[in-house]
């Protein structure tokens, strides 16, 4: 089969041809419908060889949807020909955390040397992938996998955000979103339909503010030095409740801190590689910084639930496999207006 793997350390991504895989016990294979291109394994392919975790080469695709091909033996609960998404971040299952859902915080992966499908494990950028366990499958519901397969990470990481900060999200609050990309125009999305705050954008691009725009920002602010300042402005002075970040660059997390209230939430989701400082006198009063990672099983049923009553939809561009390192490319260079979604097998 053909699949985009990541070989060399500092090389693009290729499309080569790979054995089919086959499902081992409690194991399930999907024929892969959709695969969602992510500024995470762009920034994973930028590290320096002793920074990358795991060996190469490396099938790539963190997001992933598809139809159940074949089961492995034990497996119960699924069909052959079944429509599901892939929960990205695997665990041990057995943790306290898993125990409750969040895979995204296990215990014990590292430990046990569990990683995820495309950041570790073989991902979905393939004609065909391995599913560890049918709990990290979640049905479809009739959407469409073009559609939902960002919903996986792009939808899944920004819902987790957002709604661990819903108690500061009341009426009459500001909530800053920086970065207008993939995950930034579904935040907006998340944060109209979720709760009833001011929505302020801010971006590099006139063409991703625009998407902001049509996605409900209320308000869409140049990221420049200034940003900071003029966030303040469209709040009388207060600063913003809950800001997010989903750039995480030095600027861009300077930002954030210099933009939020008293008492707020920044949370920090892009791996842009900024560190905002923490200690009395350095933000607001009672500011909580936090870094989430992903979401929980739970929360991507929720994020799907949500997409079926229309509540939230992203802005795509489709690309075949062999595209794929085009695909790269443009979401490198910051040319990519949403998610870029390849179509391993058409």
């Amino acid at each position: 089969m053909k699949a985009v793997q990541y070989r060399t350390v500092g090389a693009a991504p290729e499309v080569v041809t790979v054995p089919d895989p086959e499902p081992g016990p409690g194991q399930v294979m999907l024929k892969v419908t959709a695969a969602g291109v992510c500024h995470s394994d762009i920034a994973v392919m930028s590290r320096p060889a002793e920074q990358i975790p795991f060996p190469l080469p490396l099938t790539l695709g963190h997001e992933g949807v598809g139809t159940v091909a074949a089961l492995g033996d034990g497996v119960s609960g699924l069909s052959v020909g079944d429509s599901v998404a892939v929960y990205g971040p695997w665990g041990c299952g057995t943790c306290v955390k898993c125990a409750e859902g969040k895979e995204n915080y296990c215990l014990r992966a590292r430990e046990l040397g569990i990683t995820p499908p495309g950041l570790g494990s073989p991902g979905a950028m393939a004609e065909y992938m391995i599913v560890d366990d049918p709990r990290h499958l979640v049905p479809l519901g009739g959407l469409d996998p073009v559609q939902a397969v960002p919903l996986t990470d792009a939808g899944l990481t920004p819902y987790h955000a957002i709604k661990r900060s819903l108690p500061k999200l009341v009426p009459g609050a500001t909530a800053v979103v920086i970065g207008a990309g993939g995950l930034g125009h579904v935040a907006i999305q998340l944060l109209r339909v979720m709760t009833a705050v001011r929505v302020i954008a801010l971006d590099v691009a006139e063409d991703k503010l625009a998407l902001a725009r049509a996605v409900g920002a209320h308000e869409t602010v140049l990221s420049d030095k200034d940003a900071a300042a003029k966030v303040r402005e469209l709040t009388g002075g207060i600063g913003a409740q809950v800001v997010l970040d989903f750039v995480g660059a030095p600027p861009t997390v300077a930002t954030a801190g210099a933009a939020a209230a008293i008492d707020s939430d920044v949370t920090i989701v892009g791996l842009g590689g900024g560190a905002l400082p923490v200690g009395f006198g350095s933000l607001p009063y009672n500011t909580t910084v936090t870094s989430p990672y992903w979401g929980s099983r739970s929360e991507l049923a929720e994020v799907l639930d949500l997409a079926r009553v229309g509540s939230v939809e992203v802005h795509v561009e489709t690309y075949t496999l062999d595209e794929a390192p085009l695909a790269y490319e443009r979401l490198h260079h910051g040319k990519v207006n949403g998610r870029a979604v390849i179509l391993p097998n058409g």
